[in-house]
């Protein structure tokens, strides 16, 4: 029976993404990527039948996805795939072409700046690379206004200057938007000297203009001064993403298998744990103490099956005063989930703690004292069995299961970073005494 629409997309998420279109070969046509998945690949369906996307579809079979945290990295991640794979649909990507620099051409005695696809060995000063084009055009243009940088492409030094007729009527000069170096009216080292400020500039110092401008914009909308209130937006985002400067990462095509062995992993976590959506952010807690000694808490956090560092906690355990992990757990998570409803910030999409049924009652506690909902499972080591709350009957996986394999990894990760936080207080207070 041929695939429908539905087929394809019931269980793809409404999130960020790369996706992987597969032939009846299993050889990846064509690779896209998505801020909503499953709008996107949906939309491929409901295409016109001359268009390319009904091209792709015919010679589709199968379709993975690879979630990522947001639509930059996706983009990032997309790039690097079609260099590496050249899918037959991908046509319009295979000129490589790359994130832009922005090139400060030091080694002229009139430095410019310009935007280059490519890092040279040419004495230039490269900044980047930057993945939003549009606004780093903007910047440069911006730039080149505040600092009187020369925007012509004469090619002429301190020494040999230009023909005066062919620059005497520039009206770059004559509108007080270049220093006029082609007419010898500065120096070359005065001009350098001019461009200290926006080295600076490039190199990421630009917070407190950042902060700056926010206040304009906000004071220009205030007095409808519109276009300006827009120009100072646009400052904002170029600089902005100046900040965001591209880390491509190379990943070799055996690393794919194990991004999607990722996704289909949660995938196969929202189907055996009855979630509704898939566990894209998952939090899990342990409990570090020896003989009741400097009992400690931690949670750690893992995004799209990754660890995300950012995320993590530690906790020094405040109100239980005996060996008692089952309280301990308790403190934690409540003191977690409260601290998300002061903070108003997002809850996880799974919570796991390091444990059995007794561990697992008393976070459902916390989670009732605090009025809130959030899915909850444990993790017991001995025989890996998963206890799901509200449910008496465990679950259990095969041992080759990537469910489990991912259940396992945020597990060991949580104990490792117990064990470390304990450790260290125990060591602090080995050198107190």
């Amino acid at each position: 029976m041929q695939k429908t629409a539905e087929d394809y997309t019931k269980n793809i998420p409404h999130l960020p993404g790369v996706y992987l279109m597969r032939d009846t070969a299993a050889n990846i046509i064509y690779v896209g990527k998505a801020k909503d998945l499953k709008n996107r690949i949906t939309s491929y369906f409901h295409s016109d039948t001359n268009s390319k996307s009904s091209s792709i579809i015919t010679a589709m079979k199968t379709i993975n996805y690879i979630l990522c945290s947001s639509e930059r990295e996706a983009l990032i991640l997309e790039r690097d795939l079609i260099k590496k794979i050249q899918p037959h649909f991908n046509a319009m990507w295979k000129d490589d072409k790359s994130y832009p620099f922005i090139k400060l051409t030091v080694n002229e005695d009139f430095p410019r700046l310009i935007m280059s696809r490519k890092m040279l060995n040419d004495g230039a000063l490269y900044f980047g690379p930057y993945p939003q084009v549009t606004y780093i055009k903007k910047l440069i243009f911006w730039l080149n206004k505040i600092f009187k940088i020369r925007p012509c492409k004469l090619s002429f030094s301190q020494k040999e200057q230009p023909d005066s007729a062919k620059v005497k009527s520039c009206l770059y000069y004559h509108t007080h938007l270049c220093y006029g170096p082609c007419m010898g009216h500065i120096t070359s080292a005065d001009y350098k000297n001019n461009l200290k400020a926006l080295e600076l500039f490039l190199k990421g110092k630009f917070r407190s203009l950042e902060s700056v401008w926010e206040k304009q914009m906000k004071h220009a909308s205030a007095k409808q001064q519109y276009e300006k209130a827009k120009e100072l937006r646009d400052r904002l985002f170029a600089i902005r993403s100046m900040a965001e400067r591209v880390s491509v990462s190379r990943i070799e095509l055996e690393e794919l298998n194990q991004y999607i062995l990722k996704t289909d992993a949660l995938l196969e976590l929202k189907e055996k744990l009855r979630l509704k959506q898939l566990p894209n952010v998952m939090e899990c807690f342990d409990i570090s103490n020896t003989s009741g000694t400097n009992p400690v808490g931690s949670m750690v956090q893992f995004v799209n099956g990754k660890p995300n560092k950012s995320g993590y906690k530690r906790f020094k355990i405040q109100t239980v005063n005996q060996i008692n992990d089952f309280a301990m757990i308790k403190e934690v998570v409540f003191r977690r989930y409260s601290s998300i409803i002061r903070k108003n910030e997002k809850f996880p999409d799974l919570i796991i703690i390091d444990g059995g049924k007794g561990q697992l009652a008393y976070a459902e506690q916390a989670l009732n004292e605090i009025g809130i909902y959030i899915p909850l499972i444990s993790l017991a080591k001995q025989e890996e069995e998963i206890f799901i709350m509200g449910k008496s009957a465990s679950v259990k996986l095969p041992a080759n299961s990537q469910a489990l394999r991912v259940l396992q990894a945020i597990r060991d990760e949580a104990h490792r970073f117990a064990i470390t936080y304990h450790k260290l207080l125990r060591s602090k207070e080995f050198i107190k005494s």
